[in-house]
């Protein structure tokens, strides 16, 4: 019995030290399609970001293809589908730059325009990124984003200057309708949500409108902030009341 228990405690700390058990406890989606975890004790085998509860690791067994899973006896998990092939994560480049109402990311995929966002402190963007697009596989650019960062950047300076770059929006439907009803707002004018709504054939649904505008994550290019209250009130601004005030006041000048 002391054998057993300490192959037990052996097998337990080998399977620890391999960094494929590191990837199974993070669920890191990186790592699906380059090995399978089966569990002894359900027969199973899942890829690494599968959601199921966490196997003791004593019970885990490395494979490197379903098919070696399969050929050990185990049997494919009906949740996470590890037979199915791995979709590549969408490539998204961005860089930081300066405006005068603080740093500004820009990200793009190779359809245009995703992502647009205020902030304060570089790290906070990125992060803030990583958070909206947590299976995309993300990189500086700066020199291939520059143009589209110097368009950005123009835009909010000077917010009657058109912004002529393609639009990679992703959303619900309702979201992207949303979305692509505020970038027919002028610079210079004010709806409010209700009025949103009414535009959109669905009056009644001002908070459904004010979620979708929460929602948007091209500050400036899809512009949320001409979207106020019905009393004219400034509020509820993704990046700051602030920073809604000072857009709406640059497109108020002539």
């Amino acid at each position: 019995m002391k054998l057993q228990h300490a192959d037990f405690d052996t097998e337990r700390f080998d399977i620890e030290r391999d960094p494929r058990w590191a990837a199974l406890c993070a669920r890191e989606r990186a790592a699906d399609g380059r090995f399978v975890y089966a569990v002894a004790t359900t027969g199973v085998y899942c890829r690494p970001s599968c959601a199921a509860r966490r196997p003791r690791p004593e019970n885990v067994r490395f494979h490197a293809s379903p098919d070696d899973a399969e050929r050990a006896g185990f049997r494919a998990c009906r949740r996470c589908h590890p037979r199915e092939e791995v979709v590549a994560p969408q490539a998204i480049r961005f860089a930081i730059g300066e405006s005068t109402l603080g740093l500004v990311l820009v990200a793009e995929s190779d359809a245009g325009l995703r992502a647009v966002l205020f902030g304060d402190d570089a790290g906070t963007l990125v992060h803030d990124l990583q958070s909206q697009l947590p299976d995309a596989a993300l990189a500086v650019d700066s020199g291939g984003v520059q143009a589209s960062l110097d368009a950005v950047v123009d835009c909010i300076e000077a917010p009657h200057v058109s912004l002529d770059r393609p639009l990679d929006l992703q959303g619900t439907s309702f979201q992207t309708t949303v979305w692509r009803e505020l970038r027919r707002i002028p610079p210079g004018t004010t709806v409010s949500y209700g009025e949103v709504a009414r535009r959109l054939g669905v009056p009644g649904s001002a908070r459904a409108i004010a979620v979708a505008c929460a929602a948007n994550a091209l500050a400036v290019v899809v512009p949320c902030h001409r979207v106020v209250a019905a009393d004219g009130g400034v509020s509820g601004y993704r990046w700051g009341v602030a920073r809604k005030r000072a857009l709406l006041q640059r497109e108020a000048r002539p």
